[in-house]
């Protein structure tokens, strides 16, 4: 991992904020490492940070009483880990689990509040990033329901790239099937398929996207859906000039 730490422009929902505002919030942010498997928030837990990744993925889970566990959503540079903070309320039903090493920046609940009660483009931001997350765990729940666990397969690849610099994943099929909520014989038969179609590398604890372009063609149409929306909300124009 990089000595240097990745600055917190490289959060795209930090990099939006007008000079000014970035600037006030980030007097404030505190840079993180994260490793996998770290625990973010536990479910019914109190949260008492934000986080921001620049780097690292993050999965969000729903655990069920059984121990049985899957993945409703993921979060990465794109967006921040802890909108029950801003929302109102302070704790989840969910966790939040380190998917992918890396680093990030988080934020005291309380500076968060402060920055999202002065109704500038971060409220907005969050606001937006929100909707998006929604829209992340709708689409994941009729994914799991409805498509194939290859599909599914390519589709949580392609968002996890998305996510971040690396293109390698270190990542073992065992924890791969834990994401998805599948068996692990499924993962071992789907990235066997996909290799054999060259659209990935694997080997052990290693998965790499070689085709990320005809990776696409074996995904559903769910990730293009959840895509597309984030960069609806987070890049549209008007509503930068709206609210700076």
């Amino acid at each position: 991992m990089p000595s240097a730490h990745p600055s917190p422009s490289h959060n795209r929902l930090l990099a939006a904020l007008p000079d000014a505002e970035y600037a006030s919030l980030a007097a404030h942010l505190e840079p993180v490492t994260l490793a996998l498997g770290d625990m973010l928030y536990e479910p019914g837990q109190p949260l008492q940070h934000a986080c921001f990744p620049t780097s690292a993925v993050v999965s969000l889970y729903y655990v069920t009483a059984s121990g049985a566990a899957a993945e409703s959503a993921g979060v990465g540079n794109e967006g921040m880990v802890g909108i029950s903070l801003f929302m109102g309320g302070n704790s989840t039903p969910s966790s939040a689990v380190v998917q992918t090493a890396g680093q990030g920046y988080r934020l005291d609940r309380h500076r968060l509040c402060q920055a999202f009660k002065r109704e500038g483009l971060f409220q907005g931001l969050l606001l937006r990033y929100t909707q998006a997350l929604i829209t992340q765990i709708s689409q994941t729940a009729a994914c799991n329901r409805h498509h194939s666990v290859e599909q599914q397969l390519s589709r949580w690849l392609l968002l996890t790239l998305d996510r971040g610099p690396a293109r390698e994943l270190v990542m073992t099929q065992e924890l791969v099937a834990g994401v998805l909520g599948v068996r692990r014989e499924s993962i071992t038969q789907a990235a066997s398929n996909l290799q054999q179609g060259g659209y990935i590398r694997y080997r052990r604890g290693h998965i790499s996207v070689s085709d990320p372009k005809g990776l696409e063609t074996r995904a559903c149409e769910c990730y293009g859906v959840v895509k597309t929306e984030l960069a609806r909300l987070l890049n549209d124009e008007r509503f930068r000039q709206d609210t700076v």
